[in-house]
C-alpha cells in the first residue's frame, strides 16, 4: 500500500530518529494517525516546547532552560571535581546513581577522523578556557568506552598533560565498545569510583 504524502512525510521524518528504522516509523506512523488528536497535539507541543525553550549551559553544555543548568547553578556541587562527557544523556546516567557530587563539562561527540570531526568540533576549547580560569584540582574523563571514546580521552589527556589539575579516566567496568547511557547504575557507579589517573 503507497502511503499518502503526508504520512510518507511523517514516516520520513520519524526515521531520521537514532535508532528508528523504516518498520519502525511506518508503526510509529501509523499510531499517531489513529491515536486521539489531544496526545498527538501534546506531543507536537511537547516538541515544539523543547526546540524554544531547551539551550545550553553557558559553563557545563548541559541542556538547560536557564543561563546555567541546575547542576552548575547549585552550591552543593564540588566545582573542584569536573566529569567530562560526551553527551547531555551522560550526564543523566550519572546524575541516576547517586554517588558523584562534583560538576560536569559536555563535549557533544567524541573524535571521530572518519566522521570529519575533530577536537574543533567539540567543546574542548571550552574546558580547557574553564580548566585555565583556576580552582578545578580534577578532570575525570569519562568518555565512552569505543575507539572515538578512548582517542578522545587519550588527546584530551595529552592536552592536560602540563597543567596542574589531576587527570583520571574512568575504570573500564564499562564493557568496551559500550555506551555509557546503557550501563547499569552499578557497573556505572564502580566505574566512576575506580577511575585512573592518566598523567
Amino acid at each position: 500500500m503507497e502511503l499518502q504524502a503526508p504520512m510518507q512525510q511523517l514516516v520520513h521524518c520519524l526515521a531520521g530518529l537514532p535508532g528508528i528504522g523504516e518498520k519502525t516509523a511506518t508503526r510509529l506512523a501509523l499510531f499517531l494517525v489513529n491515536c486521539p488528536a489531544e496526545q498527538a497535539r501534546d506531543l507536537a507541543g511537547a516538541i515544539a516546547q523543547v526546540r524554544e525553550r531547551i539551550r545550553l549551559c553557558s559553563l557545563c553544555y548541559n541542556y538547560t532552560e536557564q543561563e546555567l543548568c541546575a547542576i552548575c547553578a547549585s552550591a552543593a556541587r564540588d566545582r573542584r571535581t569536573v566529569c567530562v562527557v560526551e553527551t547531555p544523556g551522560d550526564v543523566m546516567s550519572f546524575e541516576r546513581i547517586g554517588g558523584y557530587s562534583g560538576c560536569y563539562h559536555v563535549l557533544h561527540g567524541s573524535i571521530s577522523p572518519l566522521d570529519g570531526i575533530g577536537p574543533e568540533q567539540l567543546r574542548i576549547r571550552e574546558l580547557l578556557e574553564r580548566i585555565s580560569q583556576g580552582g578545578i584540582e580534577e578532570v575525570i574523563l569519562a568518555t565512552n568506552p569505543t575507539m572515538n571514546g578512548n582517542a578522545t580521552a587519550v588527546y584530551l589527556a595529552g592536552r592536560l598533560q602540563t597543567s596542574a589539575v589531576r587527570v583520571t579516566r574512568i575504570a573500564q567496568g564499562i564493557q568496551p565498545g559500550a555506551d555509557i547511557g546503557y550501563a547499569d547504575q552499578t557497573t556505572l557507579k564502580n566505574a566512576l569510583e575506580w577511575r585512573r589517573s592518566m598523567k
